[in-house]
């Protein structure tokens, strides 16, 4: 049997473990080297590189930066989070918030370390992603538009920085007119999932509206009203079918337009559902939808070059 104190402890490991959203780091780190392998350099063996010792301290940095930015986020959110997210809250208090602060500089400190080693100009890229990330959750989320794009922009920017590292240390200068199509592939989806991230903030705003409003968010159901935000989610929804377009029917995606026709079909019933919600847990649905989605896609990225996984299992089975 565990004694009080060690209780306590577990529970303090899982709150944190709560706080940062752990759930969460291990599907961004798969969905970068997923991409770096079947967009990014597709003509590399996978083996080499998931042995990239430079790219696993870029992967690394991402996820300790992108932790110690829910660890902010919680900070500043504390007082909305007890409306909007009681049971999770109350765990979450369960550290304190000088703690919180302690680890949140202490993961900030080791992702610019980390990504120093890589360059110099991946630090300085770290430093603007901890910068932005701070900044937004201390004044931009307040506001209508601006914050959920910046909300949006920030999720995609952990696969710019895998962009900027094969461009600086794989591809030379003679070679970027070759590599066009790899750029244009990724800024597509890039684009496709940068929609995405920008439909689930405005859900939220549409699942948060209590604590926003208490809290003083200029969110756009609370400047205007909801008719208007689904009239601008409908919108952005239907803006999803350009980068689609792009990757089906311009570049190859192998069989991932499979993933791609099955999302715009799920997309059209979530609108059909967005238009009849009008409770926080019609919107916590369409929430889910579009995580699901959204986590979907990252493991559906295999299927640009499924061959990818026999050759890798021919591989292991050879040792």
């Amino acid at each position: 049997m565990l004694s009080r104190q060690h209780k306590l402890l577990v529970m303090k490991i899982v709150s944190l473990f709560s706080v940062v959203r752990g759930y969460n780091i291990p599907i961004i780190v798969l969905a970068q080297y997923l991409s770096a392998i079947f967009i990014l350099a597709p003509e590399k063996r996978a083996l080499d590189i998931l042995l990239d010792s430079y790219l696993f301290m870029i992967v690394f940095a991402s996820a300790i930066t992108i932790a110690s930015g829910y660890i902010i986020n919680n900070f500043y959110d504390s007082q909305k989070d007890l409306i909007n997210r009681p049971n999770k809250s109350m765990l979450d208090r369960l550290v304190s918030q000088k703690t919180k602060l302690s680890v949140y500089f202490s993961l900030n400190f080791m992702a610019v370390l980390i990504a120093l080693i890589v360059s110099w100009r991946a630090a300085l890229f770290f430093s603007a992603y901890i910068f932005l990330i701070w900044f937004y959750s201390h004044k931009i989320k307040k506001y209508a538009i601006i914050g959920n794009l910046t909300a949006a922009f920030m999720a995609v920017l952990p696969f710019f920085a895998i962009l900027l590292y094969f461009f600086y240390h794989h591809i030379s200068f003679d070679e970027i007119e070759n590599h066009r199509s790899h750029f244009a592939v990724i800024s597509a989806h890039a684009m496709f999932l940068f929609l995405l991230l920008l439909i689930r903030e405005m859900i939220k705003d549409l699942e948060n509206l209590k604590g926003d409003l208490a809290n003083n968010y200029q969110t756009i159901p609370i400047l205007y009203n909801e008719t208007i935000s689904k009239q601008i989610i409908t919108v952005l929804t239907f803006l999803t079918v350009l980068p689609v377009y792009v990757l089906i029917n311009i570049y190859d995606v192998g069989y991932m337009d499979i993933y791609f026709y099955v999302c715009f079909g799920a997309m059209l019933f979530f609108l059909l559902y967005l238009w009849k919600s009008n409770s926080k847990e019609q919107y916590l649905l369409l929430h889910n939808v579009l995580k699901f989605l959204i986590v979907s896609g990252v493991f559906c990225i295999v299927l640009i070059n499924p061959s990818v996984l026999w050759h890798g299992k021919q591989l292991i089975s050879n040792f």
